[in-house]
């Protein structure tokens, strides 16, 4: 017995030893930390959702009504609607700006132009100002008063009746717009990095061969951005789709409900309304489609993959 029982004490001993030269030490804090900030509120708000619980009291129970209310709600289409308009433009026009600020830098700096370097600093930037802040910002332009930046400016063209916020035609408009302004600069960072990685071989001999500017941005260099770009477009697909502090801080999801998207939603429902179970279910929704497009991802990253091997 004692025998064994030193040979099972040597085997444990070097197991843990094995353990402790491994990633595992490394990894334990990152796993603890992940556990309680991420996973452990996700799976309370997954649970949350089949309750009926409200943030005023303690008791609730276990039911789908929250889910059946919302899908026969017309009002969850209508933000659904103005959720994937407002993500539709954003991303569209946040990818081609990107891209042709990226262009334009990449072709300052072969000519040696000065201030492309102040441009790419401003950019990073504008990248680095939290969305309530920008939030605030374009708040300050779209002032209607006489006094604002925007409107000062239209009136004295002759446009005397100027409304930006206030208006539900032109509310989701000027949203995306400070949305696209917000969201170019990661365009931007990631197409100049792809442009970076192209051969000046290969624009250089396509030069030989007669090709003009842009065949060889058709022929060449959008072939060689494709991954970049297809990989830019679902990072700020998510990012749009989970679009909150911006949009609150400059409309307010108003006037009415014209710019309210569906992470706004399920923080009205829960502080608001004080539906912590409804308000649950539409944050499971957006975690859907967010995990749906986060698959994308990741089956484009596994094909690049594959392809290079």
């Amino acid at each position: 017995m004692n025998k064994k029982g030193n040979a099972v004490s040597v085997q444990k001993l070097s197991f843990l030893k094995s353990l402790s030269r491994g990633p595992v030490p490394w990894l334990a804090p990152l796993g603890i930390v992940l556990l309680l900030l991420f996973v452990y509120p996700t799976f309370e708000v997954l649970r949350y959702s089949f309750t009926d619980a409200s943030i005023l009291r303690n008791t609730y129970n276990y039911t789908l009504k929250s889910y059946s209310n919302i899908f026969s709600n017309p009002q969850t289409y209508e933000v659904l609607w103005i959720t994937l308009v407002f993500v539709f433009f954003s991303v569209l026009f946040q990818t081609l700006l990107g891209l042709v600020t990226a262009l334009a830098v990449d072709k300052g700096e072969e000519l040696h132009l000065k201030g492309t370097v102040f441009i790419r600093v401003i950019i990073l930037l504008s990248w680095a100002i939290p969305g309530i802040i920008i939030g605030i910002i374009w708040g300050f332009l779209y002032n209607e008063t006489p006094t604002g930046i925007l409107a000062s400016f239209f009136r004295r063209i002759g446009w005397t009746t100027v409304t930006f916020l206030t208006n539900p035609h032109s509310a989701l408009v000027c949203v995306i717009v400070a949305n696209i302004w917000r969201g170019s600069a990661q365009s931007m960072i990631l197409s100049y990095a792809g442009l970076k990685t192209i051969p000046k071989e290969m624009l250089e001999a396509g030069q030989i061969d007669g090709a003009g500017a842009w065949q060889r941005f058709l022929r060449i260099i959008m072939p060689s951005l494709f991954p970049v770009i297809s990989t830019n477009v679902i990072l700020n697909t998510i990012l749009t789709f989970n679009t909150f502090d911006m949009v609150m801080s400059l409309s307010g999801g108003g006037p009415g409900r014209a710019t309210e998207v569906l992470a706004m939603t399920s923080y009205f429902s829960i502080f608001r309304l004080h539906n912590l179970g409804r308000g649950s279910a539409y944050a499971v929704t957006l975690l859907f489609i967010n995990a749906c497009m986060a698959a994308v991802y990741f089956y484009i990253l596994k094909k690049r993959g594959d392809n290079n091997l």
